[in-house]
């Protein structure tokens, strides 16, 4: 996606610690010509696959899912990073560590909204280690449904959770991988 490299490109900050800052485009403020587009990409990487729902992680993921949901015409569940006192043992829950905030959080899933035998498609902003993929693929196996594939706007090529994906078998569709970057610039895979 040459329109979302030049993006990252253009207003993208490198931050110490491998962080970018993609937040006046992506997932604070949104540019929703270019989430559109990143909608219809996810589509044509995987319109062959059966697609019964997709699933995010709140809050960075969801307008993306959506987005991209109306290409798939599926519902989006979202996990959810706090717990409801109305669902407490009627949901698929597990731990996953967020590398940007430094953080572990709970979330959880509605056992409603995740189904057996389901084909479910994981859409996310970012992929650094692979933890909230691997967080959301657990839920996925925790309700016994398949995971059809992740579809990531920004992977850090440079750090592991593309490969420990890849290692899994996983289909994995990264709109753009950065190979390297610091505060002389970013370099694409």
């Amino acid at each position: 996606m040459d329109k979302l490299k030049e993006k990252i490109l253009k207003e993208g900050i490198v931050y110490p610690g491998n962080i970018i800052k993609v937040d006046g485009f992506l997932n604070h403020q949104i540019d929703v010509e270019l989430l559109n587009e990143i909608g219809k990409a996810f589509y044509d990487r995987f319109k062959d696959t059966k697609i019964d729902k997709i699933l995010t992680i709140e809050a960075s993921g969801i307008a993306i899912a959506v987005i991209s949901a109306q290409y798939f015409k599926v519902p989006v569940v979202f996990a959810k990073k706090s717990e409801s006192k109305l669902t407490l043992d009627q949901q698929w829950s597990t731990s996953i560590h967020s590398y940007t905030k430094d953080k572990t959080s709970r979330v959880q899933v509605s056992k409603s909204y995740l189904r057996e035998n389901e084909s479910i498609l994981i859409i996310d902003d970012f992929l650094a280690n692979g933890e909230a993929a691997f967080g959301l693929m657990d839920l996925i196996t925790q309700a016994k449904a398949h995971i059809a594939g992740i579809g990531i706007v920004i992977e850090k090529g440079f750090q592991e959770g593309g490969k420990r994906l890849r290692a899994e078998n996983i289909h994995l569709e990264s709109l753009a991988i950065i190979e390297s970057m610091d505060e002389k610039g970013i370099i694409f895979r």
